[in-house]
């Protein structure tokens, strides 16, 4: 796998997540609208195409919504080891 497909399988991992967590348009909605504070305040699509590491994004995005963190890991995600 090329290093461009990595990032590709990573972003669709996100997308997963995003969906299965605040459903389709809710997460489209703030994935595109919702500015993060730790992440220099920038939405999570704006910090994705800036190169900021997908799990990066998704922990933030969890944090600004209030989560849990036992959800945190997300769907497509792997659980952290």
């Amino acid at each position: 796998m090329r290093l461009g497909e990595a990032a590709a399988v990573r972003l669709s991992e996100f997308r997963r997540a995003v969906a299965a967590e605040f459903g389709e348009s809710f997460g489209g909605a703030l994935v595109r609208d919702l500015v993060l504070t730790e992440l220099g305040d920038l939405t999570s699509e704006q910090a994705l195409e800036a190169g900021v590491p997908a799990r990066e994004v998704w922990l933030a995005l969890c944090r600004a919504s209030d989560v849990p963190p036992s959800r945190w890991h997300g769907v497509g995600l792997r659980a952290p080891q």
